[in-house]
């Protein structure tokens, strides 16, 4: 059943996918609706009409603080860090401001599932969706990972449980939204272009349980220290995944990995086989991990072992994930936009088979270079970097890792790593960078990456 926002004025600042989402939601729940965007491209301008032809107010190229000023809340889109200039506004000051997923937490009526951690959630969130869906579970993935939750908020009927990708930007301003099943997949630094120091972007990570219950359930890095212990004292049941070492003790509740079979154990004294490593379509240990913390959720939601089992064979990675896109001349080229941080670079170099050819490179966010070092020697025979980060990679590893500089577009980067690439290797593209020195966003840098990774293939 819907919530009534009748006799409220809401602001929405930016009007991408989430955006225009909230919009529309708002004003079909009778809320008035406010809609601005600092952007004046063509998509901003087409959402503006939308929200206006439903009844709203809206325009780009700027915010009217005073309009802000008046609204009883103000819905930030996902892409908005809550250090945004505009919020710091005097005008808008003492109006709550809250995330997308906040207005559509108030209008969902279906359970959530909320999975956040520095790397592999977006994995994690596709994984639990394709396991409920494959045991006959209406279940839809939303928030972060490119879905709107207030689109699933929007459908009719609202799926039996919405599975959420959360960021720390969104959570940060949460005042209600509790996760039934919350997964914490790791911790490492990252936005640090954004957050004045690791501790306030773990901060903003922890508050995944600031509404915890007792009958809340989490499910748990137990080999990342920092996100196995960042819950503290919150309520509700912990169960641990886990890849390298077995469980503490025979009443640990969780996953983990034995002689290459995938266990769960959700209730006391009863393990449960859901498959085998080996048998997985994604690859890495990181990916077992994931595939661990998805099952536990999947079986906490009422699916079964032997469904979890069939179903974890057919998953394949999303997209910009460490995604195989072509081999050419014996050469494997592998997608892997989506690592936009140093741990998640890290993660792929260490899955490399091959020796390999990596694009480091794209918008700075803070990290030292230099943290790559351990995990580039004998994986990686060649680092090319490349676009506004390019001068600060070279710095740091000049002289500790064979690194090449390549100026110009991105064409160039791929040009020069398909000459320096012999057959039997592998050319990486895993930046450990954000794409906005050249690209809108990850999933562009790794379409073109894949384009021009496929020319001269049959």
């Amino acid at each position: 059943m819907s919530r009534s926002l009748a006799g409220e004025t809401i602001g929405i600042l930016g009007l991408a996918r989430s955006g225009l989402a909230a919009a529309r939601l708002a004003l079909s729940r009778g809320a008035q609706v406010y809609a601005s965007d600092a952007g004046d491209s063509e998509s901003a301008r087409a959402a503006a009409e939308q929200v206006r032809a439903l009844g709203g107010d809206a325009e780009t190229g700027g915010h009217d603080l005073q309009k802000l000023g008046a609204c009883t809340r103000i819905v930030l889109s996902p892409g908005i860090p809550p250090t945004a200039k505009v919020l710091r506004e005097e005008a808008i000051r003492g109006v709550p401001v809250v995330p997308e997923i906040e207005l559509a937490f108030g209008q969902l009526n279906c359970p959530v599932i909320g999975i956040t951690g520095t790397n592999g959630k977006t994995t994690v969130t596709s994984l639990i969706e394709h396991l409920l869906q494959s045991a006959g579970i209406d279940a839809m993935a939303g928030g972060n990972i490119g879905t709107a939750l207030s689109e699933l908020a929007l459908r009719e009927p609202q799926p039996a449980w919405a599975v959420a990708e959360v960021s720390s930007f969104q959570l940060s301003g949460i005042r209600a939204f509790s996760p039934v099943i919350g997964v914490l997949t790791n911790l490492a630094p990252d936005h640090l272009d954004w957050y004045d120091d690791v501790e306030d972007y773990y901060a903003d990570k922890a508050r995944l349980f600031v509404n915890a219950g007792p009958e809340s359930r989490w499910i748990l890095n137990a080999e990342d220290e920092r996100a196995r212990d960042l819950i503290g004292d919150a309520p509700g049941t912990r169960y641990y995944f886990r890849v390298e070492t077995p469980p503490e003790s025979e009443d640990e509740l969780g996953g983990w990995l034995s002689t290459g079979v995938l266990l769960v154990r959700i209730e006391p004294g009863v393990t449960e086989a859901v498959g085998a490593a080996a048998d997985l379509q994604i690859l890495g240990p990181h990916n077992v991990a994931n595939a661990l913390a998805a099952a536990i959720a999947a079986r906490l939601a009422g699916t079964t072992a032997v469904q979890i089992a069939d179903a974890l064979r057919t998953f394949k990675a999303p997209a910009h994930r460490l995604e195989p896109v072509g081999e050419t001349g014996g050469v494997l080229w592998i997608n892997d936009s989506k690592a936009t941080n140093i741990a998640s670079t890290r993660v792929a170099i260490r899955g490399m088979a091959r020796p390999t050819v990596l694009l480091l490179g794209g918008k700075h966010k803070g990290e030292p270079y230099t943290e790559l070092l351990p995990d580039l020697e004998g994986r990686v025979k060649t680092v090319i970097a490349y676009g506004e980060a390019a001068p600060l990679i070279e710095a740091d590893l000049q002289g500790k890792a064979p690194v090449e500089r390549v100026d110009g577009p991105f064409e160039a980067v791929v040009a020069r790593a398909r000459q320096l690439a012999e057959t039997g290797d592998a050319v990486l593209l895993s930046p450990a960078c954000s794409s906005f020195d050249m690209f809108r966003n990850y999933e562009e840098r790794g379409r073109r990456f894949s384009e021009l990774a496929r020319e001269g293939q049959e």
